[in-house]
C-alpha cells in the first residue's frame, strides 16, 4: 500500500539519511560510509532475516545505489566504497541499469502458478476438474481435495474462476505484477532479473516489492556535494510536491525549506507543464483537428512515450515534441541563470531515465525524488513541524499545476485549445499505468482514436503515484486539488509555446 510507512520504506529512508549525512558532513567519507550497515542495524540479533551478516549486507548494497553506484558483484564481495572516486564527483551522473535487483535480498518468489489451499472442501460438484482444459487437476483419494498437475498447467486461471469457495490461489511475483511492459523475469537461481531493454524506469515494481529487494540508483549523495561544493544549484520542484511533507505544509514552506539547505533558488516545474499546456493545444488545433495527423501523444511521462517509442515505434512521429515539463522549466531557468546546476525534485523514478539522455543533460544535473528529499531534510535536521519560513512563490497557473494527477494533462491542454482556438471540438481519451496504456496504443494503432488527443501516465494515478512519493496516492490527489483551485491564474498565456518549440 503506497503511503504506509513499512520496515521497508523505513529502512529505505535510514539509508538516504545516513548517506546525505556522510555528504553533508563527513571528512572521512570511506569510513563513514563503511560504517553506515552498522548504524542502522546496531544488534547481532537479526530482525527480518536469518542472519544479521545478511541484513548488512543487503544494506551495504542499497547503501551503494543510493550513491549512484552500481551493485557488487555477487561473486566477488567487496567494500561499500569500492569505486567511490569514480563517484565522489558533484557531476556523476546515472548510469544503466537505474533499477537495479539486489540478489541477497530478493525472496525468490514464485513467477507464476495456481494452487489450491486448505480451503477446498473436496465439493460434488468440482468445477475445478471439469473446467480445465488440460486436464491437470485431479481429486486426491485420501483427502478428497483438489490437486493441480503443475507440469500440465497453462495458467489460464478458469479454474480459479470456477471455484464457488475461492479455495485455489494465485501466486505471482509481487514485481512482475506491477510491470507494465513485462520486464521482470527469472535469473538461473529463481531470483527476479530486469531487462534493461524493456524497462521503462517508472518503479512500480520497486514499490510492490515487499522485501525491498528493487532499488533505483540515487544522486543525493553528489548532489549535495555540489551544494556543499558552493555551486549554484538551483531546485525546480513538481506540483506533486504538495502535501508530501505533511499536513499544512505549503510550497512556499517547501521552497524555504530548500534555500535553508544551500538551494540558490526554486521554481516550479508546473511552468514547463504550462509551456507544453499551451504548446500541444496549438499541435491539436493545427494539426490534429485539421486531419494532418491522426492523433497526439503526451510527451510529458517518460514511462509512457518510452512505452510507445520502444514497443510502436511508427508511432514515434506521433508523440508530441513538446518539451516536458522537466525539461522546459529547466532550460527556462538556465537561459536566466546560465552559471546554474539545476536538480529537478519530484515524484517520479523515470525522470532519472529520461535526464540520462544526452539531449537532457545539458539541461537537467541532478534528479531526486520526494523520498530522497525528505531523507535530506532529516539529515539538515529540518523539521516541518516547528520549521516556521515561508517564501512566496508564483511560477505556474493552475492548468500545469494539474499536471500531477492522472487526466491533469489532457484537461489542461483541452481547456487551452477551448479557450485559444474557439469552435475546435477536443476528443480526450487517458490511460493509468502502463499495462492499460499500452491496451490504448493498440487501439490507436488500429485507427480506434483518430481524432483524439491521448494522455498516457505510467503510474496508476498519475505523477502522485510515482514511486518516489511519500504519502497515499488519493491524499496527493486531493491536496494537488486544492492547490489547482487556489492558483491565481486558471490557465497559462497562448504565446507560450513559442518559446516551446525546438
Amino acid at each position: 500500500m503506497r503511503g504506509l510507512e513499512t520496515s521497508v520504506t523505513k529502512l529505505r529512508r535510514q539509508v538516504f539519511v545516513e548517506v546525505a549525512k556522510v555528504a553533508f558532513e563527513s571528512e572521512r567519507i570511506n569510513n563513514d560510509i563503511e560504517a553506515i550497515p552498522y548504524k542502522i542495524i546496531p544488534s547481532e540479533t537479526p530482525q527480518y532475516r536469518e542472519s544479521v551478516y545478511r541484513e548488512r549486507a543487503i544494506a551495504s548494497e542499497r547503501v551503494r545505489l543510493a550513491m549512484g553506484m552500481s551493485l557488487n558483484p555477487q561473486d566477488r564481495p567487496a567494500h561499500i566504497t569500492n569505486g567511490l572516486s569514480y563517484s565522489n564527483i558533484s557531476d556523476k551522473y546515472y548510469e544503466p541499469p537505474l533499477m537495479q535487483v539486489i540478489p541477497s535480498a530478493c525472496d525468490k518468489c514464485e513467477e507464476n502458478a495456481y494452487r489450491v489451499s486448505d480451503q477446498c472442501r473436496g465439493c460434488v460438484s468440482r468445477y475445478c476438474v471439469n473446467i480445465c482444459p488440460r486436464g491437470a487437476i485431479s481429486i486426491d483419494p485420501k483427502t478428497g481435495r483438489s490437486i493441480i498437475d503443475q507440469a500440465k498447467c497453462i495458467k489460464c486461471g478458469k479454474c480459479k474462476e470456477a471455484c464457488p469457495y475461492d479455495a485455489i490461489v494465485h501466486t505471482a511475483r509481487p514485481c512482475a505484477r506491477a510491470c507494465g511492459v513485462k520486464a521482470i523475469s527469472s535469473d538461473a537461481l529463481g531470483r527476479a532479473q530486469i531487462d534493461p531493454q524493456k524497462c521503462v524506469g517508472c518503479g512500480q515494481c520497486m514499490v510492490s516489492c515487499p522485501f525491498g529487494a528493487i532499488a533505483d540508483k540515487s544522486q543525493i549523495y553528489q548532489l549535495i556535494r555540489a551544494i556543499r561544493s558552493g555551486d549554484n544549484v538551483v531546485a525546480e520542484v513538481a506540483p506533486s510536491i504538495i502535501g508530501q511533507f505533511g499536513d499544512g505544509v505549503s510550497l512556499w514552506t517547501v521552497k524555504a525549506a530548500l534555500k535553508e539547505i544551500g538551494f540558490k533558488e526554486v521554481f516550479e516545474v508546473a511552468h514547463g507543464a504550462d509551456v507544453g499546456a499551451a504548446t500541444e493545444a496549438h499541435h491539436y488545433a493545427t494539426e490534429v483537428a485539421e486531419g494532418k495527423v491522426p492523433f497526439l501523444l503526451t510527451s510529458c511521462c517518460p514511462a509512457w512515450s518510452m512505452l510507445a517509442k520502444t514497443q510502436f515505434p511508427e508511432m514515434i512521429d506521433r508523440v508530441s515534441s513538446a518539451l516536458t515539463p522537466m525539461v522546459a522549466t529547466a532550460r527556462s531557468i538556465k537561459q536566466k541563470m546560465p552559471s546554474s546546476r539545476v536538480v529537478f525534485i519530484g515524484p517520479c523514478a523515470a525522470k532519472k531515465l529520461e535526464a540520462m539522455r544526452k539531449t537532457v543533460r545539458s539541461d537537467v544535473d541532478f534528479v531526486i525524488t520526494f523520498e530522497e528529499l525528505a531523507a535530506i531534510f532529516e539529515a539538515k535536521g529540518i523539521d516541518f513541524e516547528t520549521f516556521d519560513k515561508s517564501e512566496p512563490i508564483h511560477d505556474a497557473s493552475g492548468a500545469g499545476r494539474g499536471y500531477a494527477v492522472a487526466g491533469g494533462v489532457s484537461k489542461a491542454v483541452s481547456a487551452c485549445v477551448k479557450e485559444y482556438y474557439p469552435g475546435i471540438e477536443v476528443k480526450i481519451e487517458h490511460a493509468e499505468g502502463l499495462t492499460e496504456c499500452k491496451k490504448m496504443l493498440l487501439l490507436a494503432k488500429a485507427g480506434k482514436m483518430n481524432g483524439c488527443l491521448i494522455e498516457g501516465m505510467g503510474c496508476p494515478g498519475g505523477c502522485v503515484a510515482g514511486a518516489g512519493v511519500n504519502i497515499p496516492v488519493a491524499k496527493a490527489a486531493a491536496e494537488v486539488k486544492k492547490f489547482v483551485d487556489g492558483s491565481t491564474n486558471a490557465l497559462p498565456d497562448k504565446d507560450l509555446y513559442d518559446i516551446h518549440l525546438p
